[in-house]
């Protein structure tokens, strides 16, 4: 049985201040492409369909035309839920939907016991959906501890035990949005610790053929049986390097996978760039990297004038700069503590100092004596207010 492995498609995201909604749709369209030309029996969603738990109406306009080109192919589509959606509006006319073949699960009291069955010429697949399951908000009803290991567990045990009532060589796989140990995260998902415990091991998923897991961005295995798709598209500068695709499952008759990759659309290419700023702008090893989306960080001594300006003259698509750090360059012979400088100095001049190591020059006379009237006016109030 040959499956899609997709996940993470955060409908509504944008890229900085770059609206991604087309690039989402031309992904969209690959995924109904690739399940077409690749012959595949199931599309496998594993999370974060959308990027909010309330999503913007191009998002949900989005989802339903997916949703409708990809009925088209008359296969099942079986989704969970992730921790950026919301589970209840995700679900709304989920039994009307499994009608057509799209199977939402995100009722974790119900997905654990309800697989999709599935089959081939080899016997019965039975597909389990583990949504997100928020600790704090389903341990009671799982009957466990608040912690992630602990729902996830409680959550595998009540598969393990429905698969039991099928027949001895019936294959399984399990769809799961967790963050599972040994998975390299990127900066682009969201945080999930609860109690200083946001993973969950690997060995939670024993007996199950394919784990088909969402959540962190890069696609990667945990093992030979759990696997990260990875999101479609990078979402941060720490994705960078990433290549991203949709995965292809091939499950054999004893329950074995072999695992391709179908490589998705790249809307543009992105790359990090460090240096001066009069380096970036005239070095000519840089040209390459104009039409890429760019986050640059400046190692100035002090902030240019207007550098984002500058800078998108020659790389129109500069989304992020960084700029040089207060004090990123020390001068010679600086090393006393912050409270040693400010010994025997008046506010004058430790405000004068600031301007300097901002900026790399001192205040003009007409910005001192801008300085000094701040000054005077902040210690008069001060003393104002005391007496």
């Amino acid at each position: 049985m040959r499956f899609l492995h997709t996940s993470d498609w955060h409908l509504g995201r944008r890229f900085h201040e770059a609206d991604l909604i087309d690039a989402q749709r031309t992904f969209l369209t690959h995924v109904y492409d690739t399940a077409r030309e690749k012959h595949v029996d199931a599309i496998l969603v594993a999370g974060d369909i959308y990027d909010r738990a309330i999503p913007s109406l191009d998002a949900v306009r989005l989802f339903d035309s997916a949703l409708t080109q990809l009925a088209e192919l008359h296969i099942p589509i079986i989704m969970i839920s992730g921790n950026h959606d919301s589970a209840h509006r995700l679900g709304v006319g989920a039994s009307v939907l499994a009608r057509a073949g799209v199977h939402l699960q995100t009722a974790p009291d119900t997905a654990c016991t309800r697989p999709v069955l599935l089959d081939d010429d080899h016997g019965t697949v039975a597909v389990y959906g583990i949504p997100y399951l928020e600790p704090s908000l389903t341990h009671e009803n799982l009957d466990t501890d608040k912690s992630h290991q602990a729902v996830t567990t409680a959550a595998m045990d009540r598969i393990r035990a429905d698969l039991a009532a099928y027949p001895p060589h019936t294959r399984s796989v399990v769809i799961a949005h967790a963050f599972v140990a040994g998975g390299e995260p990127s900066t682009s998902e969201r945080d999930i610790t609860v109690g200083g415990l946001d993973y969950v091991a690997a060995g939670t998923f024993h007996d199950i053929d394919y784990v088909a897991l969402g959540h962190l961005h890069g696609a990667q295995d945990v093992n030979d049986r759990i696997h990260y798709s990875g999101s479609p598209l990078a979402y941060s500068f720490s994705e960078a390097h990433h290549t991203k695709t949709l995965t292809i499952v091939d499950m054999a008759a004893d329950g074995t996978v072999a695992l391709s990759y179908v490589p998705t659309p790249v809307p543009r290419p992105l790359a990090r760039l460090k240096g001066t700023l009069k380096d970036l702008l005239t070095d000519p090893a840089h040209e390459p990297l104009t039409g890429s989306w760019l986050q640059v960080t400046l190692t100035d001594p002090a902030l240019p004038y207007e550098p984002m300006a500058q800078l998108r003259r020659r790389f129109p698509h500069v989304l992020s700069l960084v700029p040089p750090s207060p004090g990123q360059l020390k001068q010679p012979g600086e090393h006393s503590t912050y409270t040693q400088r400010l010994q025997g100095r008046n506010d004058l001049d430790i405000a004068c100092d600031f301007v300097t190591k901002v900026r790399g020059d001192a205040p003009t006379p007409a910005e001192h004596a801008l300085l000094r009237q701040a000054v005077e006016h902040a210690q008069h109030t001060a003393h104002e207010e005391t007496v």
